[in-house]
């Protein structure tokens, strides 16, 4: 995989949709306690809890849209061809995705998933689409991949063809796709289409890790909207802006367990994060396997492990994004395929709160915190272990 592709930058819906502005980044909120909950939606009236959605600033509450959405016939991953007209009678969830994205499309991909189990049974009525977003991994085997990793492959349909079909599809449905300076730049597009073929909603997806259920809720409840009879969604959170652990918050998470896996740095199965010692943090998820050697990559920590042990360079935790992952058990089987037992412990971000309050915004992320909670310095991506070493000394 290239540089260019595990970090697209996040752009505005073209000249059509300009009134959105740029999706930037998500923005970092108040620090808060490990154990506090995000809220029930039901504790606030209708009209408060849309206040609250829109002040969310990590939270796209949808542009309205009107109009026929642009027919199209690709193939999906298994070689089908496909197109839109197909599932007339079906909301679709439609989304433009970077077939080796590490950044913002993990996140879509995520927040699709909650949408449709939120649901239940009614989720059969809704079809969830990707088209590929990544001029230079068109294949099917790329969109293949991609839905492996994420568990996807029975549960979309990942659309890819030429090039020039894929452009034309972009252009019609105004997602910017550019290479820059090695780098895919793709609007973070997600239509929801109704029944009869309709465009209805635009939503641009955040790298705010928070957020996924919210959007997922967003997604769910725009469908059900649009289905007959209106399903009740089997659950909701208050869409208000959720609190960030920051590496200055002392905080705890449950700590991965099985083979594969080592009990050091961990109490009663948690690990400690947060003020009181200096720690050199490595952010990742098991859907890095399909565009790095993950297993490697883990194994070659080890080192670093070792040499940390002797006090002289601060100690490895490794944090899971867990909200991304498929299934709660998927990055514990990963860790128990890897040639040698870690030798540094892994915990679980099952909120994002994590991920989003020490401003990680690619995967794998490094970030070396003093035991004051100051982030001394960070890197996006892999590193020789000789080099993280080096930046750790030098920090």
């Amino acid at each position: 995989m290239g540089i260019r592709a595990a970090r697209p930058r996040l752009i505005a819906a073209g000249a059509a949709l300009a009134v959105l502005g740029l999706a930037a980044c998500g923005g970092q909120g108040s620090s808060g306690q490990a154990s506090g909950g995000q809220g029930g939606a039901g504790q606030m009236s209708p009209a408060a809890e849309a206040q609250a959605a829109a002040d969310n600033p990590n939270l796209d509450t949808g542009t309205s849209m009107s109009g026929p959405a642009p027919d199209f016939r690709l193939t999906n991953q298994f070689g089908q061809p496909v197109s839109l007209s197909a599932f007339r009678g079906k909301v679709v969830i439609l989304a433009f995705t970077d077939s080796e994205c590490t950044t913002i499309c993990p996140l879509t991909t995520a927040s699709m998933v909650a949408a449709k189990d939120l649901l239940g049974q009614a989720g059969d009525q809704v079809q969830l689409l990707g088209i590929d977003a990544n001029p230079e991994a068109t294949s099917r085997s790329n969109v293949m991949a991609y839905s492996q990793s994420h568990g996807m492959v029975n549960q979309w349909d990942f659309l890819t063809g030429s090039l020039a079909q894929l452009k034309a599809t972009w252009k019609d449905y105004h997602v910017y796709v550019q290479i820059e300076q090695d780098e895919i730049d793709h609007t973070p597009a997600l239509y929801v289409i109704d029944t009869h073929g309709r465009e209805r909603k635009l939503y641009l997806t955040t790298m705010a890790y928070t957020t996924i259920g919210q959007a997922g809720q967003l997604l769910a409840q725009e469908a059900s909207s649009l289905l007959p009879g209106h399903p009740k969604l089997a659950s909701q959170q208050s869409l208000g802006q959720i609190a960030n652990i920051t590496p200055a918050t002392a905080a705890t998470v449950p700590a991965v367990s099985g083979p594969g896996t080592t009990t050091a740095g961990t109490a009663g199965g948690t690990i400690a994060l947060g003020p009181g010692r200096a720690r050199m943090v490595v952010f990742f998820a098991s859907w890095l396997s399909e565009t790095s050697d993950l297993a490697g990559q883990l194994d070659g920590l080890n080192a670093y492990a070792r040499a940390a042990a002797g006090g002289k360079l601060p100690a490895l935790v490794g944090v899971d994004a867990a909200v991304t992952e498929p299934s709660p058990g998927t990055i514990g089987a990963a860790l128990a395929r890897l040639p040698a037992p870690l030798q540094y412990p892994v915990g679980l971000d099952k909120t994002g709160r994590i991920a989003d309050g020490y401003g990680v915004q690619d995967q794998p992320w490094f970030e070396l915190v003093s035991a004051t909670g100051k982030v001394l310095w960070s890197h996006d991506g892999w590193l020789p272990v000789p080099a993280l070493e080096a930046a750790a000394r030098k920090a």
